[in-house]
Parts: structure tokens; C-alpha cells; sequence
């Protein structure tokens, strides 16, 4: 694809966020206006992902391997590549809350949506950090999954390589004794790399949600982190050797 035709491709992409977006934003306000309706607005969430995703003509091939029980909490844990990551996180089954940066709040509009349908986090206070984990057991009480990206953030230099995962997933999943469903983006970083140039390039889309990891007694956060890890990166190698 070259560098025109993927310039026209990332403006039309763009444009078509801001308008579905603006389009819809009204319904997310009355599902956060009216008490006990915000589980509806994220599930017009997903729904707007779906649509976003088919308009821009990027189909997503999602695999389910493992049993996903309706009303049933998960922690849902991703890698993180690209900022297309957060969008394609729209096509998890069931109610879903999203951990993200607290810089997502200044974004007109889309940061009011955001912190009061999701999880918005400050990683740099401690406070913060403590709050959104306090807010994200409070999700899982009320039988909302949580959908997180373990490294953090966007920080490796060299996809489909990731960085060691954060401990505070896993240290929730032994809390709450609430399965981990690994989910491997597959080709986020090629379709919308991190080189700075914010340029997207046409090519189907990959998700893959693992089994159900089970916490047990016999379990610690460390050996939680090395599983997860392993079986993400693990179908990271294997789809982007073929």
C-alpha cells in the first residue's frame, strides 16, 4: 500500500471516528445520565466497534478457544502495540470496563465518555493506582469484566516482542479469584505501527482469546504473570512468522 494511498485510507478512518463518534455520543450521555444504564452504554460500545470496523473495511478474525460464560466476570489481558489496540478491544463478549491512561480525560467529548463509563488511571501516583485497582474490584463485584493491557502501555521497541507484564492484574486475579482470559492482538503493530507517523495500513485484523486462566491456592502473582505472558507471546510469534 503506498504512502498516498495510506495517508487517504488514515483520513477517511479518522474522519469516520470523529462522525460515528459525535453520532452516537448522545445515547452514551443518556446512558450515563440515568441511573443504573451505564452497562448499556458500554455495550453501544461494542456495537459501535463492530460497525467502526466494518465501515473502514478492516474485517477482525476472532477466535474463541475457551468457554466464555455469560455474566460471568473476567479479567480480559491484552498486548499492547498500537493505538488501534483500545478500539479492538470493543469485540470482547459482555459487559466490559476498560482500564486506561487518566490523559484520556482531556480529550473533548471522548474523555468525558470515557472516565464515566471506564477506568481512567494515573500510573505515575500511587494513589491513583490504588483507586483504579479499589474501582476495578468493584466492577468484578458487580459482574463487569475488566479489560487491561498488562505492559502498562505502548513500550516495547521491537513488536511483536513485549515488555514484561505489571503486577497489579494478577495481584486483582488472586484477590478476586476471577479467571484471566489472555487475548493476543496479532496485528495491531503492522496495521497501525508506533513509529510516530500515525498512518494505517489496510490488512485483516486478529484476535484470539485464550482459554480461561484459573487462579488456584497453589498460585502467586509471579506464576499468574508467566502464564499469561507466555501464551500471549507465544501466538504473537506464531502468526507473525507465517
Amino acid at each position: 500500500m503506498s504512502k498516498l494511498l495510506r495517508k487517504i485510507y488514515t483520513a477517511y478512518a479518522g474522519v469516520l471516528f470523529i462522525l460515528s463518534f459525535l453520532l452516537i455520543f448522545p445515547f452514551f450521555l443518556i446512558c450515563i445520565w440515568v441511573p443504573g444504564w451505564k452497562r448499556f452504554g458500554r455495550k453501544i460500545n461494542q456495537y459501535w466497534a463492530r460497525i467502526y470496523f466494518t465501515l473502514i473495511f478492516m474485517p477482525v478474525h476472532r477466535e474463541i478457544r475457551g468457554k466464555i460464560e455469560k455474566g460471568k466476570p473476567y479479567l480480559f489481558l491484552a498486548n499492547h502495540f498500537s493505538y488501534l489496540d483500545v478500539a479492538m478491544m470493543g469485540f470482547i463478549p459482555g459487559d466490559a470496563q476498560f482500564v486506561g491512561k487518566a490523559s484520556i480525560r482531556k480529550v473533548p467529548l471522548f474523555g468525558y465518555y470515557f472516565k464515566s463509563l471506564h477506568i481512567a488511571v494515573d500510573r505515575s501516583r500511587m494513589r491513583s493506582r490504588a483507586e483504579t485497582m479499589r474501582r476495578a474490584a468493584l466492577a468484578l463485584e458487580q459482574n463487569s469484566s475488566i479489560v487491561l493491557f498488562p505492559e502498562g502501555g505502548i513500550y516495547t521497541q521491537n513488536p511483536p516482542q513485549m515488555v514484561p507484564f505489571k503486577n497489579g492484574a494478577f495481584r486483582l486475579a488472586l484477590f478476586k479469584q476471577i479467571p484471566i482470559i489472555p487475548v493476543t492482538l496479532s496485528y495491531n503493530h503492522l496495521i497501525l505501527p508506533e513509529d510516530g507517523k500515525l498512518l494505517l495500513n489496510l490488512k485483516r485484523a486478529k484476535m484470539v482469546l485464550h482459554e480461561p486462566i484459573v487462579p488456584t491456592d497453589q498460585d502467586d502473582e509471579e506464576s499468574l504473570k508467566k502464564a499469561c505472558f507466555e501464551i500471549i507471546q507465544k501466538q504473537l510469534d506464531l502468526d507473525n512468522s507465517k
